[in-house]
């Protein structure tokens, strides 16, 4: 797809229009600290904003850089991440900080390349970070931002749209003048669409809809980790117990997080792993 100056223009307009009058006040954008916009976009990745407002603000005082996180027991890290799922983000985390510690010195590279080779981070969240913090003109794209090109420059087509043909565009339009408020823009006119028409990263062809989360192994995982970082030790019959799960899901989970080396086992009590 091509675009012409006048339809770039005129996209432009409409995006920059909807942040003056809605944009949305959060606190990792006051920052241009590298450390805590990487910890807001981990946070961010399938958790819903409002719920991570008050984590990450716990999280921060907490652990207000790189070289605190690095050297946080682990079972501490994940006592403050408790409540947002998905704990292996938690663990990239502090794994990517420790590399920062150790190869640059606790300062997080410039480099969108160097950014990708950290734990955990991908294309998605590297980008993120080189333009949040440094203000960098990297193209990327994430839910928000993928609806407000469907929305805009395929309403028309009942095809799968794909992130391929996205990018180019998110490409063309990009103000490289001011990209920090060019994203936040983008994302929050996203997010406005959704209160308006159905969603339109539904026509995505990387569209999954979420599976339920009552009755799944992502509950157990969660249950077990919430266990062990409030009483530092539980067998799995007092887990079960405690949450109301069954003990064969829990032994699934269980054997889960051994493999991904996030808890210990000995004897049949299981504890957060440190090392």
């Amino acid at each position: 797809m091509t675009l012409t100056q006048d339809a770039v223009d005129d996209f432009r307009a409409a995006i920059i229009k909807n942040y003056k009058e809605r944009a949305r006040v959060f606190p990792w954008r006051k920052t241009h600290d590298a450390y805590k916009i990487l910890v807001s976009e981990m946070m961010l990745q399938q958790t819903q904003t409002l719920r991570v407002v008050p984590k990450y603000e716990a999280w921060i005082e907490a652990f207000p850089d790189a070289p605190s996180l690095a050297s946080a027991p682990f079972s501490d890290v994940l006592a403050y991440w408790n409540g947002l799922g998905y704990n292996r983000r938690a663990k990239y985390l502090q794994e990517a900080c420790r590399e920062v510690c150790a190869s640059y010195g606790g300062k997080f590279p410039r480099e969108r390349k160097l950014l990708e080779s950290l734990p955990g981070i991908g294309p998605y969240t590297a980008g993120a970070v080189a333009a949040f913090a440094f203000n960098k003109a990297e193209v990327f794209i994430e839910t928000n931002i993928r609806s407000v090109f469907i929305f805009f420059f395929f309403g028309n087509t009942n095809e799968k749209v794909s992130d391929a043909e996205i990018l180019p565009l998110v490409e063309l339009t990009l103000d490289k003048t001011n990209v920090r408020e060019w994203y936040y823009a983008l994302m929050d006119y996203g997010a406005e669409l959704k209160k308006r028409v159905q969603n339109p990263s539904q026509k995505s062809a990387h569209y999954v809809r979420q599976s339920p989360f009552r009755g799944s192994l992502r509950e157990a995982r969660g249950a077990i980790v919430r266990q062990l970082t409030e009483k530092k030790s539980a067998t799995l019959s007092e887990i079960a117990r405690s949450e109301r799960i069954s003990l064969s899901r829990l032994e699934k989970a269980a054997l889960r997080l051994l493999e991904e080396r996030f808890v210990c086992e000995t004897k049949g009590v299981y504890r957060v792993r440190e090392d």
